[in-house]
């Protein structure tokens, strides 16, 4: 098995490691409910499931 002849320093592994970041999630705004939610993805607004601005399922009031 291979060895490294020298230990990396922990600022050379450090600048190795820069391009890991955690990234913000794209957000997308509802054409119908002007709410901002994920990219595809379904969500909730006064009680209606919609998904690419179209309601999907009604919440039943019980």
């Amino acid at each position: 098995m291979a060895h490294p002849k020298r230990k990396i320093s922990k600022t050379r592994r450090d600048k190795r490691r820069t391009h890991y970041k955690a990234e913000l999630p794209t957000l997308s705004t509802c054409p119908t409910t002007g709410e901002s939610h994920l990219y595809h993805r379904a969500h909730w607004y006064e009680g209606k499931l919609y998904y690419k601005g179209k309601v999907v399922m009604d919440r039943e009031e019980a």
